[in-house]
């Protein structure tokens, strides 16, 4: 059930990135799908009867691969950085446009 929740959020991300036409809306539509993918790795991740690396005084014999982890959180980081720079992108695009909207922006660019 959760891997459809988690998989209906990269499909609303995909249809604002294909749908919206406004750039902001497009960046946002972006980070959603972004956080569905990141999600489904949590989830795909995720079992039980697993436990995490650290030592204790039980014996303990399957510990949790801590690789992914530390992917998943590079791509957080990656996904942060790449929105920030396209909201400078936009922001030096505001500049010179009224709008936002692709097709105006398209239209003024090639007048």
């Amino acid at each position: 059930m959760l891997e459809a929740f988690v998989l209906a959020t990269i499909l609303c991300g995909f249809l604002g990135i294909i749908l919206k036409k406004n750039l902001i809306m497009k960046i946002l539509s972006m980070d959603v799908m972004s956080t569905g993918v990141i999600a489904y790795f949590v989830v795909i991740a995720s079992r039980r009867g697993v436990f995490t690396p650290i030592l204790g005084n039980m014996l303990r014999t399957d510990y949790a691969d801590p690789v992914p982890q530390a992917v998943i959180l590079t791509a957080i980081v990656i996904g942060f950085s790449i929105q920030a720079l396209m909201l400078v992108g936009v922001i030096k695009l505001a500049r010179n446009n009224p709008t936002l909207e692709i097709k105006e922006i398209e239209k003024g660019d090639l007048s």
